[in-house]
């Protein structure tokens, strides 16, 4: 199988060489290897110091860069979809230009670029696949776009669909919109599929997530919350990065103080991400570019570890959720490694719990033998998030002050079912309404 490596971090931290620098070693060692961003800002072919196609170009013995061609793949993917959305915006009078632009789905060029990928490893072709991530925010966006679109999906298109197939008599004959057939259902139905298929292969044992940072706590700050937002969607981080580090050897008194005040700061970055392995890389007078250069950096970086190794329980951070059992109770536990209670919010809706993470969110579907209880109490206990479920006929609601110490508060959930779906609802009456006037 085809292992998946992605480097992100904080944008000039030396992600798009620490990935350039991966991929060389890879092919060194005879692996067949394609290296590709989804970063917009292309810059794997300045690290190459070559020409790179939109086609995956070979620069070297077993070593092939991509720059993928995101307007291309955009149209063959999104093409039904938005042809019908520039027919409803041209018929309540948008000017075409501006009904491009609003067309467009956000985010469009990473999820083509993560969908090259399943392609990729689909083909076979390719022992090691690194992907060149855009900057730790973009790239938290992204891996969480999958699944959050996948729920979007489930409820509000199947419903769409349905009201569609009831209405759309009338809807052709009253109103003058045009009317989506089946083909750009489909569609959305096709790009469900696509979004799971990515959600599957990153979440999977074959890829895993590697931080690249330099000493400075700043960027250490934004890489501890990144391994904690990773973790709570689901993804599996197997490495640090720690670029750009100031060699102790014949320091003067300035770079000593640098070196001493680096050295603190990389005794944090141990502490905060053991047990994963730390790979240093040593400031260099100049950027390292071309083949040679790049495999002589990822060389002194890794040492002697085998950087292509599948992690395990035992050599990354966990991010599987496992269920424990008294006979009467269930336990969820879930990796949330750096987490503070402060930040943390948990919430029951339906057979869903959606756990709340500072600004970022995952809405993670309970086991029937869970969806059945109820939220007996929760806490976070060093880096986990335990969630225990009770039979609903023998359990009483937790009041705040009962959560033990350490947890997140329990919001409510019929609070929750309002929020999370009032604005649909208030969508789907003003088309029933409209729908009335046109009759």
């Amino acid at each position: 199988m085809t292992r998946v490596l992605l480097y992100t971090g904080k944008g000039g931290v030396g992600k798009t060489t620490s990935a350039a620098g991966t991929a060389t070693l890879a092919a060194l060692r005879g692996l067949r290897t394609l290296v590709l961003s989804t970063d917009a800002a292309h810059s794997l072919s300045d690290a190459f110091d070559s020409e790179v196609g939109p086609e995956p170009t070979e620069i070297d013995d077993l070593l092939f860069v991509q720059q993928i061609d995101a307007q291309r793949k955009f149209e063959r993917s999104w093409g039904d979809i938005q042809a019908y959305l520039r027919s409803v915006l041209h018929m309540v009078g948008v000017d075409p230009i501006e009904a491009e632009e609003l067309t467009v789905l956000p985010g469009a060029e990473e999820v083509l670029a993560l969908l090259e990928v399943r392609d990729h490893v689909r083909s076979g072709r390719w022992d090691v696949i690194v992907v060149d991530c855009a900057p730790t925010a973009e790239t938290l966006r992204l891996l969480a776009l999958p699944e959050a679109l996948n729920w979007y999906m489930d409820r509000i298109f199947n419903a769409e669909r349905k009201m569609m197939r009831t209405f759309r008599p009338f809807l052709s004959r009253g109103s003058g919109l045009p009317v989506p057939d089946d083909n750009v259902f489909d569609a959305l139905r096709r790009l469900q599929s696509d979004l799971s298929d990515i959600r599957t292969l990153l979440a999977g044992p074959d890829a895993s997530v590697r931080l690249v940072l330099t000493p400075e706590a700043v960027v250490v700050a934004e890489a501890r919350r990144s391994l904690t937002r990773l973790s709570l969607y689901g993804y599996r981080v197997d490495g640090v990065v720690a670029n750009r580090v100031f060699p102790a050897a014949g320091a003067d008194t300035w770079r000593r103080q640098w070196v001493a005040a680096q050295r603190g700061i990389l005794e944090e970055v141990a502490d905060s991400f053991r047990p994963l392995p730390i790979w240093e890389s040593p400031y260099r007078v100049c950027e390292p570019v071309g083949v040679e250069e790049l495999a002589a950096f990822a060389v002194e970086m890794y040492g002697g570890d085998d950087p292509f190794a599948r992690a395990t329980d035992e050599t990354s951070l966990w991010v599987d959720r496992h269920i424990d059992t008294d006979g009467r109770t269930y336990t969820l536990t879930m990796p949330l490694p750096l987490a503070s209670a402060s930040e943390l919010e948990l919430a029951r809706h339906g057979d869903e719990l959606i756990i709340t993470v500072g600004s970022y969110r995952r809405v993670l579907p309970l086991p029937a033998a869970l969806a059945r209880g109820v939220v007996a109490g929760a806490r976070l206990d060093e880096g986990r998030l335990q969630v225990r479920f009770a039979p609903r006929e023998s359990a009483r609601p937790v009041a705040p002050a009962e959560v033990p110490s350490g947890s997140g508060p329990l919001e409510s959930a019929q609070e929750l079912a309002q929020g999370l779906t009032a604005e649909y609802h208030e969508q789907l009456a003003r088309r029933t309404a409209a729908i009335g006037e046109g009759l």
